[in-house]
């Protein structure tokens, strides 16, 4: 069985090719989906890429959380599919309220590009399971409104049931209370995070590691682990 993991092209969407080639390299099929659709092509997963959807007008992701195909992710979602929303894709799910509070502007009001150390905080999800809990990875970052923000008590909730799926470290660069990088909901089938994985796939083209120069491969268990899920659940 091969998998299929659909990736979804808004207006202004950036980062979608480089989606598919990951999931390529991961050994899926990607499958290019279009957001005025509304037909998944039968996909067993979905990204949600990084970009500028719609301009970022009015919210970063709030226009495109409202695109015709966001009907049928609700769906996929509510049933169990695998879905990761990357950057802007991260921001589309919280504005669909898959995933729980905010992104804002940045709190230095700049836009900021850096390869990013993170911490798992969440091993156990649709698209963390190959990586383990408490475990370092670098993943290249670039946004302009990727400060998370949410409630004192729903801050709280997310800590407390384990929701908190990726967290900053050395430098928070853009705000996000207490360092949340990346959220799952509590099924664990919704991803968001705003650095880019799909970016540190393929040596040569990655983050620098110890032992070379654009070696870093840490965006890879993204996709395997979504590709061991759709296996495991059809098994």
């Amino acid at each position: 069985m091969t998998t299929r993991i659909g990736v979804i092209t808004f207006p202004g969407s950036l980062d979608d090719r480089d989606a598919q080639r990951a999931i390529r390299i991961a050994g899926a099929e990607p499958v290019a989906l279009w957001h005025g659709s509304h037909d998944l092509e039968g996909v067993d997963a979905l990204v949600l890429p990084g970009g500028f959807s719609y301009g970022d007008y009015l919210r970063a992701g709030a226009i495109a959380a409202l695109a015709p195909i966001m009907s049928e992710v609700k769906d996929a979602a509510a049933k169990g599919m695998p879905i990761l929303g990357i950057c802007n894709g991260f921001q589309m799910l919280v504005e669909a309220h898959l995933l729980s509070g905010g992104l804002i502007r940045n709190a230095h009001q700049q836009f900021i590009r850096r390869d990013q150390r993170l911490r798992v905080e969440n091993a156990d999800t649709a698209w963390t399971s190959d990586f383990t809990d408490g475990q370092e990875i670098v993943i290249p970052l670039k946004n302009a409104d990727g400060g998370y923000i949410a409630s004192e008590s729903e801050l709280d909730r997310l800590e407390g049931e384990g929701l908190v799926a990726f967290r900053y470290l050395g430098v928070n660069p853009n705000g996000s209370l207490r360092d949340i990088a990346g959220l799952t909901n509590e099924r664990g089938n919704v991803v968001g995070l705003m650095p880019h994985p799909e970016h540190a796939v393929e040596e040569g083209f990655g983050p620098n590691t110890p032992d070379a120069m654009r070696s870093g491969l840490d965006g890879l268990p993204f996709f395997t682990s979504a590709i061991g899920a759709v296996l495991s659940a059809a098994a």
